[in-house]
């Protein structure tokens, strides 16, 4: 058994669904969670290369199967098509990682140099990220939450970023996006309270070397350092295993995370405060 299987247990059969699974952030937590046994439903927004290759990969990996899907999560049909798909596959989904987003190069392959301002936004371009990056995330969830409310477990893990950038000056509307999935996560925390389905925010901790940024030889991130996009292997294990179990409405940075230190100890340095505390009822 390898050491992450035998850290990770629960992991071998698990069943995953990543959603924009074919490259950069996505691609990484793919592997590292096929490496640790669990089955995969990599979703990408249309066939090709990338999301073939990523599946290929994760086949050659620990002792789960991986299959690819097609779906454009701001198409609520799609995103059921693609539940049932992986259902069919699988018998159910455990684990959604809300990956898949459209960043700031929809609006301008110039916006890290030359901020556009938000009236100057195509309204056309506005609209797909918030399709993409909000209702995205709400349509992949409400075709496969049901079924994990159903059997009293399930996790949902979605992708933000860090706080700076949500309030950048010329990261609109992506920056906004994400503090708007951060909202709805404490929120859908608190839905699921009593569930057994948990819900947290995952993110890199910086700009990620990874397709949201345009290629250049200069290329970097809001405070100038860029991450790898291997970063996001480190907490997502621990997120998608029993470990977690119970752990809800966290925000979780994976540059905090100590590889030097065990599970739940990395888990809590790592966690930082949601941008809102939950209402009291």
């Amino acid at each position: 058994m390898s050491d992450i299987s035998s850290t990770y247990p629960s992991l071998a059969g698990r069943t995953i669904m990543v959603t924009g699974g074919s490259r950069g952030l996505g691609r990484e937590m793919v592997l590292a969670l096929a490496e640790a046994g669990a089955s995969l439903a990599v979703v990408g927004s249309r066939p090709g290369p990338a999301l073939d290759a990523t599946v290929a990969e994760a086949n050659s990996l620990g002792s789960g199967r991986a299959i690819a899907l097609t779906a454009d999560v701001a198409d609520y049909a799609q995103c059921e098509a693609a539940a049932a798909t992986a259902a069919e596959a699988f018998g159910h989904v455990d684990v959604l990682i809300n990956n898949a987003g459209l960043g700031m190069r929809r609006v301008s392959e110039t916006f890290n140099t030359e901020p556009t301002r938000f009236w100057e936004t195509d309204p056309t371009a506005w609209k797909d990220i918030i399709d993409t990056n909000v209702n995205g995330a709400f349509n992949i969830a409400r075709a496969l939450v049901p079924g994990m409310v159903a059997r009293g477990f399930g996790k949902v893990i979605n992708i933000s970023t860090s706080d700076q950038t949500m309030v950048r000056r010329g990261y609109a509307p992506y920056g906004p996006s994400k503090a708007a999935l951060e909202a709805m996560s404490r929120v859908w925390a608190q839905d699921l309270a009593g569930t057994g389905v948990d819900v947290n925010v995952y993110l890199p901790g910086g700009a990620a070397d990874t397709d949201l940024l345009p290629p250049s030889a200069d290329k970097k991130g809001a405070d100038g350092n860029l991450l790898p996009a291997a970063i996001m292997r480190r907490a997502i294990l621990w997120l998608a295993d029993d470990q977690s179990n119970g752990k809800t409405g966290g925000r979780y940075i994976a540059r905090l995370w100590d590889e030097a230190l065990q599970p739940s100890e990395a888990a809590a340095a790592s966690c930082q405060p949601s941008i809102a505390k939950p209402a009291i009822m």
